[in-house]
């Protein structure tokens, strides 16, 4: 331990240890080392240890300070330095600097510093696990932040402690967030009301420099003793500590002691230390959950703001379906809902009955591609008993139970040739006729059809009814693809998750970072109803906590390879120039008048085939 030992004209020389960071030295009894000589001013000098080395500055600008020999205000020491103080003609006072504790106090006091040494850290390990146990039970954020206090002051000797923290954190600019109390405590473990009891300048020092600070005695110290705060407190012992989240800073512990100088020691610093982090952790977790929670207000409000039940998305290709679906929903105008299989279009069908004037009535829906063609008029039309073998009583279409509503005609590229123009009939007249019977009968209901067929291109195969293709495509509503929904995929997969794993499994909790990239990446080829189940095995499998990519069985080679940039830039740029193309008919002129590029690079894309992905060396 460094030390200071002055050497007296009279008696032994007497030696004192420095184990403080600011050490005051002068003729009043106020300081830590007192050297009782006229010639010495009440506060001469002090000595800083900055963490690296040990500097010796002045407190009276009228005081004489002698370094070597040499006159210093500031001097960074060195061992064995000579520090000479006192004004000519008064006898000189000689200082020794030593880098190592030549201390002669008595011995009971020795012992005495030492056990005081040992057993502070304990009590103050003692107190931590005190502090851990009331968080765990503390039941809100600011019960912890109290208790937490509490502690910190009872280990400090401290008799107020406050926790500052940030509106923001550091720009990169610099600029420093606002700064407001988030708890005030006096060493009575009592609320503090009034804010005006620390100062802004230490604070705001700390903040700014993000190291911890210790002050000996405020009222006299070089930097802060002209601090308008300080002054008006007449503060004595602080101790200051910032308080960071993943190395930004949001916050300090400043704690002090009105009463008392000199109070504060580097062990006391690393007590606060051990304190600031377990605050840190504490702080971070309750903003993490407060995130979380505004996350899930915000989404809720959000969803509870479009109205449309499980059609959940805010890719531009969902917001125009949604568009569309508020405006033919009040209609009763024929809609054909086209995407590809496992995207929601039943979904969607549902949605519009659900928001028309028709959602008292019923909503029928029939896969057409599921009914054995034999089967498929009975089951659209109805039949009379007799009408053929197994007809032993009269039974309604499903044109007749959706008679008030709306029917939904799904797969309808899977119906047969053959029963096509009935179905147009019936959706042009609103006319059906059952199965073994002459009788016509009105039928009121809306017809939503959809399919994952391309039905224009089986009307020029001959498999699909050009008159009916145009009865049933009044209005259409596309849905994109997953893969074609950006981070869509990701809020799917979260709100199918909160939604299964609180019926199937309450542990689980989220997805890890792995598993969201995986989701992202993948190409979901079944679209939502792929994910649903995926995430649907997944919830009921998992033994974590966190669902990964393996619980998924989403693997790395299911992944859409990686492509050197080049490869990735010149794939983008022919899509992009094959859309444009497309847009404007394939006029390849207009198109590379759009683009400002020459004619020759449209005819160049159009020439090229696609990139093949890149080989992986790893699995020859």
């Amino acid at each position: 331990m460094p030390s200071i030992k002055w050497i007296r004209s009279e008696g032994r020389p007497k030696a004192f240890p420095i184990f403080k960071k600011i050490t005051t030295i002068g003729k009043a009894s106020t300081n830590d080392i007192v050297i009782d000589d006229p010639g010495v001013a009440d506060h001469h000098i002090q000595i800083v240890f900055d963490g690296k080395s040990f500097v010796l500055q002045e407190l009276d600008p009228d005081a004489n300070i002698e370094v070597n020999s040499k006159k210093k205000r500031r001097v960074r020491l060195e061992h064995g330095d000579r520090i000479d103080l006192s004004k000519p003609p008064a006898k000189g006072v000689e200082l020794r600097f030593s880098l190592f504790d030549e201390s002669f106090v008595e011995a009971n006091a020795v012992e005495e510093e030492n056990q005081f040494a040992r057993l502070e850290p304990i009590q103050a390990l003692r107190q931590l696990h005190e502090l851990s146990v009331k968080i765990m039970q503390a039941p809100s954020v600011d019960e912890q932040m109290h208790a937490l206090l509490d502690a910190v002051i009872e280990a400090t000797c401290a008799t107020k402690g406050f926790l500052v923290l940030l509106e923001g954190c550091p720009s990169p600019t610099g600029h420093i967030g606002e700064a407001r109390i988030a708890a005030a405590r006096n060493v009575q473990s009592q609320k503090l009301e009034c804010s005006e009891q620390l100062s802004d300048s230490i604070i705001r020092h700390v903040i700014e420099t993000q190291k911890p600070l210790i002050i000996s005695d405020a009222i006299n110290d070089t930097f802060f003793g002209k601090s308008e705060s300080v002054i008006n407190l007449q503060l004595s012992s602080v101790i200051c500590a910032p308080l960071f989240i993943h190395g930004n800073l949001f916050g300090v512990i400043y704690l002090g002691n009105d009463h008392v100088r000199g109070l504060f020691t580097q062990t006391s610093l690393d007590i606060l230390t051990i304190f600031a982090a377990q605050a840190s952790l504490l702080l971070q977790n309750a903003m993490l959950l407060n995130q979380l929670r505004t996350d899930k207000d915000a989404l809720e409000e959000k969803l509870k703001e479009k109205g449309f039940g499980n059609i959940i998305g805010t890719s531009q290709g969902i917001v125009d379906v949604i568009n569309k679906i508020q405006k033919v929903a009040p209609t009763d105008v024929t809609v054909l809902i086209t995407g590809e299989t496992g995207t929601g279009k039943e979904l969607v069908a549902r949605e519009i009955h659900k928001l028309s004037h028709r959602k008292h009535g019923p909503f029928v829906a029939v896969n057409c591609g599921a009914i054995p063609e034999n089967l498929i008029e009975s089951e659209l039309f109805g039949h009379v008993k007799g009408a053929f073998t197994g007809a032993v009583t009269n039974r309604l279409g499903k044109f007749q139970l959706a008679n008030g509503g709306t029917l939904f005609l799904d797969e309808i590229g899977e119906l047969p040739l053959s029963l096509q123009p009935k179905l147009l009939r019936a959706i042009q007249e609103r006319v059906v006729v059952k199965v073994g019977d002459s009788r016509e009968e009105k039928v009121d209901i809306r017809i939503i059809a959809a399919t994952n067929r391309n039905l224009e291109e089986e009307v020029k195969k001959g498999n699909f009814r050009e008159d009916l293709y145009y009865r049933l495509n009044v209005i259409r509503l596309h849905l994109p693809p997953l893969r074609e929904r950006g981070d869509d995929v990701v809020l799917v997969a979260r709100i199918l998750l909160a939604k299964y794993a609180s019926d199937l499994n309450p542990k689980i909790k989220g997805f890890t970072p792995n598993a969201l990239i995986a989701i992202r990446q993948y190409p979901w080829p079944g679209n939502v109803r792929e994910l649903e189940n995926r995430i649907k095995k997944a919830v009921v499998l998992c033994e974590r906590t966190l669902i990964g990519p393996e619980d998924l069985d989403l693997k790395e080679k299911d992944l859409p390879p990686i492509l050197p940039l080049a490869q990735a830039k010149e794939e983008f740029q022919r899509r992009y120039v094959l859309e444009v193309l497309e847009r404007n008919m394939g006029n390849r002129t207009k198109t590379a008048r759009d683009l400002g590029v020459d004619p020759r690079t449209i005819f160049r894309y159009l020439e090229r085939e696609p990139s093949p992905p890149p080989r992986n060396d790893d699995s020859e």
